[in-house]
């Protein structure tokens, strides 16, 4: 408890000090705790300290947890690939999904969350860093991605999302959150209510907020170590 509460203080001084670097208010930004591979008992000392947000990458996982836990003034958030087979079993539970990717998906969660009289706010993935093994939409691609989501009246698209580089060099993760931010600009014309920027998890959220992020994924960084390498959550 005492090592999570000085984690999360440290936390909100690196918040601080990357919101002063650029003029932005700490207030402005949202923290998502990812408690991936982390204990119901660390979940709920998370909670006793006064978080409410709680993100997953796994399915499963998510469901397990929500379940246990079972506790509504909790915000379960969806951060990970979701495969169309395991949306009826989850939307139940979640109250953002942050990786929307394709048409179909769109179109299976919209006929789900239909049925159960249910609207979901979702992120839009994009793919910034050009890589063929990460999940997301091609930025020439998000115009005509919006359009299509149009059609789906469960579906509220709030934001963006994206997964940087996994590199050591600074400049190519800026390049990526750069990208991001430029796309919400030009979205913001014609869809104004799209105004948010997920992005950034514990080795770039730094820079992810001086770039513009609104809602960052950390885990790591208030959690510690997990035994899993992140490459089985988020590919590369």
């Amino acid at each position: 408890m005492q090592n999570l509460q000085k984690n999360l203080a440290d936390l909100d001084q690196s918040i601080q000090k990357a919101c002063l670097t650029v003029g932005r208010s700490p207030q402005d930004i949202r923290l998502i705790p990812v408690t991936k591979t982390k204990s119901i008992d660390v979940i709920q000392h998370a909670i006793d300290l006064g978080l409410v947000d709680v993100g997953e990458n796994k399915v499963q996982e998510l469901i397990l947890k929500a379940n246990h836990l079972n506790n509504p003034k909790i915000n379960w958030i969806l951060i990970g690939h979701l495969q169309t087979n395991k949306v009826r079993q989850v939307i139940q539970y979640i109250s953002e999904f942050h990786a929307l990717d394709s048409i179909k998906l769109a179109r299976k969660l919209n006929n789900e969350l239909m049925a159960i009289h249910k609207k979901l706010e979702v992120f839009v993935q994009v793919n910034t860093s050009d890589e063929e093994s990460k999940y997301g939409i091609k930025p020439n691609e998000l115009a005509d991605f919006l359009l299509e989501l149009e059609k789906f009246d469960h579906l509220k698209v709030v934001g963006l999302m994206t997964l940087a580089i996994h590199s050591q060099e600074e400049q190519k993760i800026r390049h990526c959150f750069r990208t991001l931010k430029a796309l919400l600009i030009e979205t913001q014309k014609n869809y104004p209510s799209i105004s948010r920027l997920s992005m950034g998890m514990s080795g770039d959220f730094k820079i992810a907020i001086e770039e513009g992020a609104t809602d960052i994924r950390v885990g790591q960084a208030i959690f510690g170590h997990r035994n899993l390498s992140h490459t089985f959550y988020w590919p590369e």
